[in-house]
């Protein structure tokens, strides 16, 4: 199995800017981590965007769309800002690829103390290979159905509707 891992950017990609006090974007993170978690099957990383996810737009998504659609592997992670995750989520499931896409991020920049960011990916990739076709987010050791699953900004994490 290959696992196809997908970049476009969001909170988990970020780097603090210390002499700007802001969380931009540099090089991506990526193949660091992939390098850190060990795995043993084959990885593609493809680095389609670093943006925000409130600066995605209808056609940065269907850069995703068509992202996953030219994919030749079948199990893809797509590393995504979480504030309009599920909007992503809303043009891949529709598009029903015959494919198994899980969309993880992070509340917290992979390099800053105590984020999420290493666990939501492991766990994607982990869940990536079991699950049936289809798309899924996967935050915080929960999975979601693409078109059952909301942020609440208030408490900070993802819910099923």
């Amino acid at each position: 199995m290959t696992l196809r891992i997908i970049a476009t950017g969001g909170t988990f990609d970020k780097h603090y800017d210390e002499i700007a006090g802001q969380l931009v974007f540099g090089v991506s993170h990526l193949s660091e981590i992939i390098q850190r978690t060990r795995m043993r099957i084959g990885v593609v990383l493809e680095q389609l965007l670093l943006l925000d996810s409130l600066d995605m737009h209808d056609a940065e998504r269907q850069q995703v769309l068509t992202a996953c659609r030219q994919s030749q592997e079948s199990t893809i992670v797509i590393i995504h800002g979480t504030d309009t995750m599920c909007d992503t989520a809303e043009v891949l499931g529709p598009a029903q690829l015959n494919k198994t896409i899980v969309l993880t991020g992070a509340m917290i920049p992979y390099e800053i103390v105590h984020s999420d960011a290493l666990f939501n990916f492991g766990f994607a990739c982990g869940v990536a290979q079991t699950l049936q076709p289809g798309v899924y987010v996967a935050m915080n050791g929960q999975i979601f159905s693409w078109d059952r699953v909301k942020k609440n900004r208030i408490a900070g994490e993802f819910q099923a509707l």
